[in-house]
């Protein structure tokens, strides 16, 4: 039987060793990344590195860096490189930082972008581009990185896009800040461009001399550059040229695209930015893919895309987003790679020793088993072992709570213990669910059945009080089924004030 073929790919895993392993070179029409970035923090403590993380909380989604074995591996990584990935202005601009911020959080953080950018322009086709979606705190240092990989090699920087947005903030002793950064590079200077238009503003009518048909019959034109190859502009003959100043709305709180995610970006500017660089047909690859967007806007436009996040909240965020806005045949038509698909690759994900995906398996056991329809627990401390949330329909405009808690080994009866007395003493609570990576003893199994039964008054059925489900059974394809309704879990969610959870699921 020939091997299935995919139009996309989703990985779930560190970006830097999927772009390695996975994503061959020149094969990339595309890339857009808004990586994450410490911008909560007071500048000036970026900048001197005052104040110390804690070490346990630098995962990926919680916009913390610090300098670990990580940072120390990447520097060598660059310093050391003979794969020629990494140009000599690269390497020349990597030291002289270290020897300006030391072993800072801003550091450890340029050290993380630069391996991933190096592998970015590696995979990018020669006529490809690049843009980099960030804020004001690191901007000027990351153009130093685009700089001396891209344009020491052919490449060249085409924009700073200001992307221009209304929002109200509280007042405060400076400007408010209403804009992001996108920076644009191409790979050579064959990149191609779709001149972009505002179909909104001044008709430019049909193309002037200066442009030219193609086989395809779009019309183009050849823009010079100093110093440099000409290089090839397409032209949408609707509508005025556009600037390098965007003015796209933020999302708002009412809006339909909104899923509750701190950092999604409205569509409009995914929109504008794909079709400017790709026809149908081009690959686009998002290293941080979040909650999709990139993603669900390329499918949109029939490109063919690949996207990398290293959270397994935001592959269950971006399955659900695909398959409520295109259906169930995208996701046959994707191949996800990176999702634990037996107990091989469970006990792998459970015992990752990366702080920053340390409550990893527990994410993807809850969400897996819930059918994405929990909600994580992110609270840190006095939580009782709960690691997630869901909610069951129990009357009109009622719930009650269904609360998971997950171990992936060295499990006892004195954990199912514990977790029964924290289920019988909460009246909101239903039923409890433990997922467990070993098998469970007959004393954990009698502890658990001592519990009872809970019975629904809506339909009437039975649930055991206490639950637990190992990760075979979760393998096999067992699943939590529970009575729902859509204004249920909002009214859930808004009385638990799961709408300040960063990562919270929107359904």
């Amino acid at each position: 039987m020939p091997k299935q073929t995919f139009d996309n790919r989703l990985y779930y895993g560190d970006n830097l060793e999927i772009l390695k392993k996975y994503i061959k070179d020149e094969t990339i029409d595309l890339c857009y990344i808004d990586p994450p970035f410490n911008s909560k923090r007071n500048y000036n403590q970026i900048y001197n590195n005052v104040g110390k993380e804690d070490k346990a909380q630098a995962q990926a989604f919680l916009d913390t860096w610090t300098w670990d074995e990580h940072s120390i591996d990447g520097y060598d990584e660059i310093f050391n490189s003979g794969s020629g990935i990494y140009p000599k202005q690269c390497v020349d601009l990597i030291i002289g930082l270290r020897k300006i911020f030391g072993e800072s959080s801003l550091m450890s953080y340029l050290i993380h972008m630069t391996l991933r950018i190096a592998e970015i322009h590696r995979i990018l086709k020669p006529t490809g581009s690049f843009y980099l979606h960030c804020d004001p705190t690191a901007s000027h240092y990351l153009k130093l990185i685009l700089d001396s990989i891209f344009c020491s090699q052919q490449g060249d920087f085409l924009n700073e896009i200001i992307w221009s947005y209304k929002r109200y903030t509280a007042a405060s002793n400076r400007f408010q800040r209403l804009h992001d950064v996108i920076f644009f590079y191409s790979k050579t200077p064959d990149c191609i461009f779709y001149e972009p238009r505002d179909e909104y503003g001044e008709k430019s009518g049909k193309a002037d001399s200066h442009y030219k048909q193609d086989e395809n019959g779009d019309w183009y034109r050849w823009q010079k550059r100093k110093g440099q190859e000409p290089y090839k502009v397409m032209l949408n003959p609707e509508g005025r040229r556009l600037g390098d100043v965007w003015e796209i709305p933020i999302i708002n709180a009412s809006a339909k695209e909104r899923l509750g995610y701190p950092t999604q970006k409205p569509e409009e500017l995914l929109e504008r930015i794909i079709k400017a660089s790709t026809k149908e047909g081009d690959v686009i690859l998002d290293a941080y893919c979040g909650c999709g967007t990139s993603i669900a806007v390329a499918q949109k436009l029939g490109r063919k895309w690949i996207g990398i996040d290293i959270t397994y909240q935001s592959i269950a965020v971006i399955t659900k987003r695909l398959k409520d806005h295109f259906g169930n045949d995208v996701i046959d038509k994707t191949e996800f790679n990176g999702i634990p698909k037996d107990m091989k690759s469970a006990i792998e994900l459970a015992h990752k020793k990366d702080d920053r995906v340390r409550k990893e398996f527990e994410k993807w056991a809850v969400l897996t088993y819930s059918d994405n329809k929990a909600i994580i627990n992110e609270k840190k401390g006095a939580d009782h072992g709960i690691d997630g949330t869901a909610f069951m329909l129990i009357g009109q405009n009622e719930h009650k709570d269904v609360l998971f808690s997950v171990k992936s080994g060295h499990i006892g009866n004195s954990m199912v213990r514990d977790f029964c007395h924290v289920i019988a003493r909460d009246e909101n609570v239903a039923i409890g669910i433990f997922i467990t990576l070993e098998e469970p003893t007959k004393p954990m199994i009698k502890e658990a059945a001592s519990m009872g039964k809970y019975t629904n008054p809506l339909t009437n059925q039975q649930y055991p009080k206490v639950e637990i489900v190992t990760i075979a059974e979760l393998l096999d394809g067992k699943r939590l089924n529970l009575p729902q309704a859509v204004q249920v879990l909002k009214e859930a969610k808004r009385n638990k004030e799961v709408k300040d959870n960063p990562l919270g699921l929107e359904f």
